[in-house]
């Protein structure tokens, strides 16, 4: 199999004339790239990098970020990127744990590099504005003059290491092979329908998976990366409409802002034909909001993980509204009874348990870095047991009802609270929904509705919807919460331990039309 050096080279041979990036104001065709990527390499070289050396990079998405990104894997180095917004002690962290030799940086993050403990002692490159004092400038290191590079690394050497968001405990870092990097990236385009010269908005963080398997896709099928250095409403819509974007690749919420926000209806998104979502469940309401604001011809809920990139496909979310379809093509997925010990331990039909994926599929991990007990977790009989819970219906669909650690026990009865999100998401008045459980002395958990109001509403409004939605009695919330604003992560993921803890915004006012 092809290393992801070889297959980039594959693919400036194919397309050298086609433009392959966009950035403010820099736009590279394939060969104009190739070039830039052979200069970085050459001077990786003079500076002492080697193949299999960790680089970290604290970038936003910029041209910068996708040209290390592609150098990297030409010259056989671990990427390793993580978040912009990450403090210095949680840098530390990461250049400890990944024994990482150089570190890139900008503006963004030039002060978490300035206190860090470790970044002074390696090789730093900082990429735009920032303080340069002792690092190298990137654009001079992309300029150099060089003879195009060759892949110095097979396919069985690592690529990446991503690391988990580490909502409970320290980031885990997951290293990814080429192969199994240029896998996931050629499900990516065979399971979306990509044509050759799509054009996609690069928006989602290339610290993160999704945005990680966005920029190999592109370059797969000749493909443009329109870079967007982080979420903005007005700047996305102006991208979409300016650089004829041909396919959306999001999470959930930044798919609320885009079809609510003010600007989209005078918006010519008419050049998006293809949606596709990850990284968290879908309400029904938005679903079919977004359906009917796009009418697009392919609309596909994607369900994965940073450590295997697909478990499951469904290539017509709005027809089966909440189904994550069928294992992807590079997979084969169970469900097994909580708690269980075996994968052996299958769950019924429609039967709710833990989701697992099998270990052998061609996008997979193959363990933590230097983590053998969240390998002793997570990985067993040659499955990676996701955490996330769901059921397999009578056709054969996953649904994927939410987290293990996220299920609420209420009077001894389990509840999912994806279930009830999408339940009250197709109120009119409910912007958006979060639902978890409360501590309660009778009930163990009480289930809680947190809910953002779109217009008037009440409590007791939403208690009768619940009552004639068909939601069973012991699922329906027992307290709703208006807040101004739900808590989330950098890359959009709902943060419901915040809401468990009480780290909420209420609503100060309530819409100007609520009684």
């Amino acid at each position: 199999m092809l290393d992801l050096g070889a297959s980039f080279v594959a693919s400036v041979a194919r397309d050298p004339d086609a433009p392959a990036i966009v950035d403010d104001g820099v736009r590279l065709t394939y060969a104009q790239w190739y070039g830039r990527i052979s200069s970085l390499v050459a001077s990786f070289d003079r500076i002492g990098l080697k193949p299999g050396d960790h680089l970290v990079t604290v970038l936003q998405n910029c041209e910068a970020a996708a040209t290390l990104h592609w150098a990297c894997q030409l010259a056989g180095i671990v990427i390793t990127p993580v978040n912009w917004r990450a403090k210095a002690d949680e840098l530390d962290f990461y250049i400890e744990n990944s024994e990482s030799c150089a570190v890139v940086y900008q503006d963004v993050s030039a002060q978490a590099v300035a206190q860090s403990k470790r970044a002074p002692a390696l090789a730093r490159i900082c990429a735009g504005g920032g303080d340069t004092a002792g690092a190298f400038a990137f654009d001079r290191l992309a300029a150099e003059p060089a003879a195009d590079v060759t892949p110095r690394v097979s396919a069985e050497a690592w690529s990446i290491m991503l690391y988990t968001s580490g909502t409970t405990s320290q980031p885990k870092g997951v290293p990814r092979r080429h192969r199994a990097e240029r896998a996931a990236g050629i499900a990516h385009v065979a399971q979306n329908l990509y044509r050759r010269g799509e054009r996609t908005l690069g928006v989602m963080p290339l610290y993160h998976t999704m945005g990680v398997r966005s920029l190999i896709a592109m370059s797969l099928i000749g493909g443009t990366f329109v870079c967007l250095p982080r979420y903005d409403t007005s700047r996305a819509l102006s991208l979409i409409e300016k650089e004829k974007i041909s396919n959306l690749y999001l999470v959930p919420t930044l798919y609320h802002d885009l079809v609510h926000a003010r600007e989209f209806a005078s918006t010519d998104v008419s050049s998006v034909r293809k949606l596709g979502f990850a990284g968290a469940s879908m309400t029904d309401g938005l679903l079919k909001t977004l359906n009917d604001a796009f009418q697009p011809d392919l609309f596909v809920n994607h369900y994965g993980s940073s450590e295997i990139y697909t478990f499951t496909i469904d290539q017509n979310a709005p027809a089966k509204p909440g189904s994550a379809g069928k294992a992807g093509i590079n997979q084969e997925i169970r469900v097994v009874k909580l708690n269980a010990k075996s994968a052996a331990d299958v769950a019924l039909p429609n039967e709710e348990g833990e989701v697992i994926a099998r270990l052998a599929g061609d996008e997979s991990f193959e363990g933590y870095w230097r983590r053998p007990d969240a390998d002793a977790k997570s990985l067993r009989d040659g499955w990676y047991f996701t955490g996330d819970t769901g059921f397999v219906d009578r056709d054969g669909d996953l649904f994927v009802t939410g987290r293990v650690d996220d299920m609420i026990i209420t009077g001894g009865e389990n509840v999912s609270p994806v279930e009830i999100e999408s339940c009250l998401s197709l109120h009119p008045a409910v912007l958006e929904v979060a639902v978890v459980g409360l501590a309660d002395e009778k009930w163990g958990k009480v289930v809680t509705a947190f809910v953002k109001r779109r217009g008037a509403v009440t409590e007791q409004d939403l208690e009768q919807f619940c009552r004639t939605s068909g939601l069973a009695n012991f699922k329906r919330p027992r307290r709703f919460v208006f807040v101004d604003a739900l808590p989330k992560s950098p890359v959009g993921k709902l943060l419901r331990r915040l809401l468990v803890a009480g780290d909420y915004q209420r609503e100060q006012a309530p819409p100007s039309s609520a009684a």
